[in-house]
Parts: C-alpha cells; structure tokens; sequence
C-alpha cells in the first residue's frame, strides 16, 4: 500500500489552488450544515464515511475539512488513482487496493492505527463512484473491520448531494450526521455496516428532500465553504436592460 507522506508546505499551496481555482471555476456554491468535529467526538479519532457519486467528492472533502482548525485530516484512495496522481499522498491520501487482499487488510490496519492516534480520517464505504440517485448505498464491511481494530472511533456520517440547479455551475452541499458512538467491539462487521448502512440511507434521503423541497434554491442550513462567483445567468442578468445601471 501507499502511505501518506504530508507535507505542510505543499498542503497550504495546494489548499489555495483548490479553493481559489479549482472549486470557484467548477461550482457556483459549495455549503455545509452540521459539526464535521461534534463535541462528543472530543478525545477520539473520527472516521467520515461519505457517499461516493462524483469525481470531485475528494477535493470537496479536502475543502471541507481544511476550514477545520487543528488536527490533520487523511483520505482512502483508490490505489490505481493515487500512482496516477501521486501528489495527493502529501496532502493526506494513502491507498487502498481491493483487488489484494494483502493490500487491503494492510490498509484497512492503516486506517484504524490513524484512529488510534486520534487523527481524521475520510473514507468511501461503498468502495466505488455511483450515480448520485442510486439507492439504497450499499456498504463494504472494511468501515467495520477498522471499528472493530479502533472501537474508540466516532463516526461521523457525511452525505454529499450535489446538482445543476438554477445556475450555469453546479452546487454542492454537505451534511454532517449525528456522531455515532457505538459498542463497535461488540458488533462483527457484517452488523456494523448495516448499521452505517442505515444511517447514511436515512441522512441522504433527508439531506435530498431539503434540497427538492426548495426547489433548488439553497436551504439557509447550508453555510457556504466557498465564496459565490456569478455564473453565466447572473452575468447575462446584468446586461439586461436596465440591469446594468443598477
């Protein structure tokens, strides 16, 4: 496996380029509601697991995550994406290869030891992209392996729903769950991931519901990560007639 090898420096010059650049020229509106580090999680490792529907689910949790004060923040990588891309190792990344068991089992012991030491880890149970409206997510039993290596862990449901709404951009929120605190030495893995199964089907569908229930238009839950830039429609509103000298 691929461990993370940080580097502070480029982390930083990395943060800028990704949110003055890369998300501002990709989305109209990136927002988040909820508490990425619960006050019940306070003294304890914290494991994000995240619905996986879109390329970009990575550098959105990385943006995220850095508005964070303190602790370091790492990201499960799928092994072939991270050779390709190796850089993403010093900004916390390290991989995971399913297809090896070896691999697998060394970084699923990986994870859980950035537990123990109570870092931040973001992880994909799902194990795949898929298509934002598919349900029900269905979770790989390696969050539950990791639980079971690190039963102090709080596990915070994160769902992302993401679409092209009433601008030319995308937008993205976030929602951050109620910590899960649970007995996970006393659970085998099959019963903790329909536990977390449960839950993220649950947060999503809710977190869906916000969004169609105000028609696209962004619920006030949502605080913006990101300064808005006008899209092409709100650029066009201005040179309507009259638009402009107002």
């Amino acid at each position: 496996m691929l461990e993370a090898a940080r580097s502070g420096r480029f982390d930083r010059l990395f943060y800028r380029y990704n949110s003055l650049y890369l998300l501002r020229r990709h989305f109209h509106f990136i927002g988040l509601s909820g508490e990425l580090r619960p006050a019940a999680a306070a003294g304890r490792g914290i494991l994000y697991l995240m619905n996986h529907s879109s390329w970009w689910d990575g550098l959105l949790a990385y943006h995220a995550a850095g508005k964070l004060p303190g602790n370091r923040h790492y990201f499960m990588m799928e092994e072939e994406q991270l050779r390709k891309y190796a850089f993403f190792r010093k900004l916390g990344a390290f991989s995971i290869n399913p297809g090896n068991p070896g691999d697998l089992r060394a970084s699923l012991r990986y994870t859980a030891g950035l537990l123990q030491a109570e870092e931040s880890v973001w992880m994909y149970p799902e194990g795949e992209i898929l298509p934002l409206e598919h349900r029900p997510l269905s979770l790989k039993e390696g969050a539950g392996l990791v639980l079971r290596l690190s039963p102090q862990t709080a596990v915070v449901p994160v769902t992302l729903y993401h679409g092209l709404f009433r601008h030319t951009k995308p937008e993205a929120t976030l929602l951050a769950g109620a910590p899960q605190l649970l007995p996970w030495a006393e659970m085998d893995r099959p019963e903790i991931a329909r536990t977390l199964e449960s839950v993220l089907n649950r947060q999503l569908e809710a977190h869906r519901s916000s969004i169609l229930s105000h028609k696209g238009y962004m619920p006030d839950e949502f605080e913006p990560l990101l300064r808005r830039g006008r899209s092409t429609n709100e650029w066009l509103d201005l040179l309507r007639p009259g638009r402009g000298r107002a």
